[in-house]
């Protein structure tokens, strides 16, 4: 069979509800080749991401298959495995969802030469955001700088239309589909799974809870957050559809994922996000101290909440949000050191970690970044009390301290002596030059 051809290469949008790339091809095209490239650049990043990006793909494989065609697998570098693939079946274009990163404009820059030089079209897509990147602009600038009025424009936008998954996918003949790999192991052995179908299953399991999102959001034992991120970061789901799933534009909810759209358009103005201080003229005077940041990174600061959320990340590859901006201030703003070696330490770990989202909330705790008051800190000892009251958080991540009732948990060097004495934990760790009042 003959036909018109496009390749559709998938990247961080592994689904085929409101896909727009594939929507488009499917219905423009006769044959249609879904391709993913794994890429060696990327491949020792993250293993917790590698093995959910594998678990990804091997549902989207199934999912195509049932729509009739497949998921073709291809090794090497994306820009020449793609090219290859679309001369093989005479294909006419390619498309593909737009990215934001240094790594995602390098490859489309790349590709759209390739493209020119063997006469294909490159068309690319929305999906990765609900309002793409450089959509909205403030007056005079390329991108807004402050979070506020960007929400209000976002808010106040016309979004594109959700897209349903295309009826039917025709691969051109004689395609060899090639094999995924093995399942990597991971790092993190409580990760969750990977896949569009757990991720809806999530999204509506969660859904009914949403009434109540202001009082659960930040309760830390409670654990109640959605836990939709890493799902949004490969894009097994659509940001799109989760938004109009959720409804309400201005729900607090909702404004999550507008903070995501946000770091998105700030990063696709300032691609060295994940290296370079956002905020002209912020201070920089980190102190280097090898020791406190492998305590940092290990969970063994001898704060407990602190010790609880890097805890948490190392065993889930997902950590609660409240306790990211503890932590993240914790090592910058107490500890004095660089924001950076604890964006690394995140982005071996984190599910959803990824340049946008992980670079920028980074330098807004580390008051490098986006935060109008750049200056502000978080005592992690009223944030424990506050968010974490009882202790329960600190107890299920630091086993240690089990034995501690209540609220005391959260400062153990004001136990007994005694008390104190049987507790196979450390004190908090000494920071030359401060004197933390929280300690006193």
């Amino acid at each position: 069979m003959s036909g018109r051809a496009a390749v559709v290469l998938f990247t961080r949008d592994l689904r085929v509800h409101d896909h727009p790339a594939l929507a488009t091809a499917c219905a423009a095209f006769d044959r249609v080749v879904p391709l993913y490239v794994l890429d060696p650049a990327l491949a020792d990043r993250s293993a917790n991401r590698t093995r959910f990006l594998h678990q990804s793909l091997a549902e989207l494989r199934d999912t195509l298959r049932g729509l009739g065609g497949d998921l073709v697998i291809r090794r090497g570098d994306p820009v020449a495995e793609t090219i290859r693939v679309a001369r093989e079946v005479d294909a006419e274009g390619i498309g593909l969802s737009a990215d934001v990163s240094r790594h995602a404009h390098r490859r489309e820059r790349r590709l759209r030469a390739e493209c020119d030089r063997h006469r294909l079209f490159l068309r690319l897509f929305p999906g990765v955001t609900v309002v793409e990147p450089g959509e909205l602009r403030p007056g005079g600038g390329d991108h807004y700088k402050v979070f506020t009025p960007y929400h209000r424009v976002w808010s106040a936008a016309r979004w594109r239309e959700e897209l349903a998954a295309p009826r039917r996918v025709t691969l051109p003949d004689g395609v060899a589909v090639g094999r995924l790999p093995a399942l990597p192991k991971g790092e993190s052995p409580a990760a969750v799974v990977g896949g569009e179908s757990v991720g809806q299953r999530r999204l509506t399991q969660w859904l009914p809870t949403l009434q109540r999102y202001d009082d659960i959001h930040d309760d830390l034992a409670g654990d109640q957050t959605s836990r939709l991120s890493p799902y949004l970061r490969f894009g097994c789901l659509s940001p799109l559809a989760v938004a109009n799933r959720a409804g309400d534009r201005g729900h607090p909810f909702v404004r999550q994922l507008c903070w995501r759209d946000f770091y998105y358009q700030v990063t696709a103005a300032f691609p060295e996000i994940a290296a370079k201080a956002y905020r002209r003229g912020a201070t920089e005077d980190w102190r280097s101290d090898a020791a406190a940041l492998d305590a940092w990174t290990e969970g063994r600061t001898g704060m407990p909440i602190v010790d609880a959320g890097m805890r948490q990340l190392h065993a889930e590859g997902w950590m609660h949000n409240r306790a990211r901006l503890i932590t993240a201030g914790y090592l910058t703003k107490v500890l004095g050191l660089d924001w950076r070696p604890g964006l690394a330490v995140f982005s071996r770990w984190l599910l959803d970690g990824d340049v946008p989202d992980n670079s920028g909330n980074w330098q807004w705790v580390a008051g490098t970044g986006n935060d109008s008051r750049p200056y502000r800190g978080l005592n992690p000892v009223r944030q424990a009390e506050r968010y974490d009251p009882d202790g329960g958080y600190v107890r299920r991540w630091v086993p240690e301290l089990a034995t501690v009732a209540g609220k005391a948990v959260h400062q153990p060097w004001r136990l007994p002596a005694e008390v104190r004495r049987t507790l196979d934990y450390p004190p908090p760790l000494e920071v030359p030059g401060a004197d933390p009042v929280w300690l006193r």
